[in-house]
């Protein structure tokens, strides 16, 4: 019967259960300094009209894996919910703040920065953010490179624009001079936007801060635009890219469909170490005919080669698609021992690679093959964030805000099973950066709509989690 209890219940489903719940603690200053205790409501900031309706609480927590099996495992971890606290670890009339965005661009860099500032501002009335420029070399005390003061005027529109009004470097991490900056300026909140490294930066110096008996908090904001830190669902930018990637797509399409004989287009999109975009991109797209990425061998010319079936393919309907990651074909190519100033490994010429490969295997046919190869990975990288993710970086930059009062350091924010949670740094990088499961459904789809052969994963997948996100 509609409307009953059982309908709305469901069934008791005998023998699931979750027996023990493991909580990621976040370290928080109030532990190792005095704490304002200033209450947190609307007596406390001119700007903000009313009060919250809820505050977060030490009992609310979000459970990291909600893939269950009938008699599986009892136990799962767990993070603190995001949110305002009751009470307030920094009187917010003493903060003072600063933002600094380090590694490559993404969409939604701006974002982000516009909206720590206004949760900064028009919640907790904080009047002084130092923005850094350059990454982490805005510390270094540079010609050029001197910081500015982040207003409600300055920020108000740079949402609509791609990049970063602060500018972005990769390296020049150094925790002392980072800390002489701070004491210098009376900074005792830090917002670090970046990647795994960036983030074991911060919490190097979240630790060196405790270590020197400093009141200062810092936070992380995850940021990598190829959706490969662990944990969260997905990083800010991703679904943008996903969607500039289309563009990409389609001219590639064009050109092949256009130019005779045998048109092929190869794009090649970002992802160092997973598939993620390639795979999005391509499922989004529908007019894909080859995906690679790094977590999956690249055959050439065997008897389930790539390149035989993309002739058999442009045989078929006269033209080809190929989506390429950008840390496809190590195994082919080789890997680089040269790295950038972030640490990054320099990635093989996986792009032009293919492009010389396809023309060789269809001359050693006898066919004439025309190839147009596009990389539009610096396009893509500088667009503005889409609505999606405009709103993701919304709850992150104000989620991190209310972290950092709270006296939370060593924790960045992101969105665990569509909740914004606080994360211990060092959980985060433990296992980042993660892949795509070779195994799981997201590339069954990919197989399923290009027909694609079925190749071996580059390493052994039963390390991967059900749930497709990461590696264990």
């Amino acid at each position: 019967m509609l409307g009953d209890s059982a309908s709305i219940k469901g069934n008791r489903l005998a023998g699931a259960a979750i027996d023990e719940i493991y909580i990621h603690e976040i370290r928080n200053l109030r532990n190792d300094f005095p704490s304002s205790e200033i209450a947190n409501d609307v007596s406390s900031s001119v700007f903000r009209p009313q009060a919250y309706n809820k505050m977060i609480g030490k009992e609310d927590f979000i459970i990291n894996d909600i893939v269950r099996k009938y008699k599986g495992r009892g136990s799962t971890d767990a993070f603190i919910r995001a949110g305002p606290r009751s009470t307030l670890h920094f009187n917010p009339t003493e903060v003072k703040a600063a933002i600094v965005t380090c590694g490559g661009l993404c969409p939604g860099l701006n974002n982000v920065v516009r909206e720590l500032v206004r949760a900064l501002v028009n919640l907790y009335h904080v009047d002084t953010i130092y923005g850094i420029k350059g990454g982490f070399l805005g510390f270094h005390d540079k010609a050029g490179y001197e910081p500015e003061i982040l207003t409600l005027e300055k920020v108000a529109d740079i949402h609509h624009q791609g990049g970063t009004i602060l500018a972005s470097a990769r390296g020049g991490f150094d925790k002392d001079i980072i800390i002489k900056f701070l004491l210098k300026h009376g900074i005792n909140q830090i917002y670090i936007i970046g990647g795994d490294g960036t983030h074991r930066g911060a919490n190097a110096l979240a630790e060196e801060c405790i270590k020197r008996q400093l009141n200062i908090a810092v936070a992380g904001i995850p940021k990598t635009i190829d959706n490969d830190v662990d944990i969260i669902d997905r990083s800010f930018g991703f679904t943008t890219s996903v969607e500039a990637a289309q563009a990409a797509i389609m001219s590639a399409k064009i050109e092949a469909r256009c130019n005779m004989p045998n048109g092929i287009g190869v794009v090649k999109l970002m992802g160092r170490s997973s598939g993620f975009i390639a795979t999005h991109a391509t499922l989004a797209s529908g007019d894909v005919d080859l995906c690679l990425v790094p977590e999956v061998n690249i055959d050439l010319d065997g008897p389930n080669g790539c390149l035989p079936f993309l002739m058999e393919r442009v045989r078929k309907q006269g033209h080809a698609v190929v989506v390429v990651a950008e840390g496809a074909g190590e195994e082919l190519l080789g890997k680089s021992a040269e790295t950038d100033a972030g640490g990054n490994r320099k990635l093989p010429p996986i792009g032009e690679f293919l492009k010389t490969e396809i023309v060789r295997h269809f001359r050693a046919q006898g066919v004439e093959a025309t190839v147009k190869y596009i990389d539009p990975s610096y396009m893509i990288r500088s667009v503005p964030a889409n609505a999606s993710d405009s709103l993701y970086c919304m709850l992150l930059a104000q989620n991190s805000v209310h972290g950092a009062m709270a006296g939370y350091t060593a924790f960045s924010t992101g969105l665990v099973n569509n909740r914004v949670v606080y994360i211990p740094i060092p959980r985060l990088v433990a296992t980042s950066p993660r892949v795509m499961d070779p195994l799981g459904r997201t590339w069954e789809r990919v197989l399923a709509m290009t027909l694609q052969p079925k190749q071996e994963p580059t390493f052994d997948a039963s390390v991967c989690t059900v749930n497709d996100r990461t590696m264990v």
